[in-house]
């Protein structure tokens, strides 16, 4: 699996938690974590990685038997208090573009043996201004 880069243009950071998870995984396969407590997803955010998820292309670190999938979920001001989980990258797009500052996290789902990590974490919405851009010299 590669690390993926994420960019923010924001001025809170996007929080990465793959180093996480794949010392979790590791844990797991050496018998440090029973693979209980680590597949143990609620079986709505099951649901939603069947009905929703995107697939990531890359087996489950755990049971290896299919693709996990990448669910987000989005929390802020005058939405759902469980937050809400955009079906397609418009409707992301749109959430993170509100008026209202939210919260979004990303997610990654086996349905099969219900393994599950948060994958990212990160801003939108609000008074998003973009950060000031790095080499330039004022």
């Amino acid at each position: 699996m590669s690390p993926k880069a994420t960019f923010s243009t924001t001025s809170e950071a996007s929080v990465e938690y793959r180093l996480l998870r794949d010392a979790l995984a590791k844990a797991v396969l050496a018998g440090k974590i029973r693979k209980e407590d680590a597949c143990d997803a609620h079986p709505e955010l099951v649901r939603a990685a069947s009905n929703l998820g995107k697939s990531t292309g890359d087996k489950c670190p755990i049971c290896k038997q299919q693709d996990t999938v990448e669910v987000t979920y989005v929390f802020g001001a005058k939405l759902p208090a469980g937050g809400t989980c955009p079906s397609t990258k418009t409707e992301l797009n749109r959430l993170l573009k509100r008026e209202d500052p939210v919260q979004a996290y990303t997610v990654e789902v086996c349905t099969a043996c219900h393994f599950h990590h948060l994958l990212r974490r990160y801003p939108g919405g609000g008074d998003q201004k973009p950060a000031a851009k790095r080499g330039s010299l004022r």
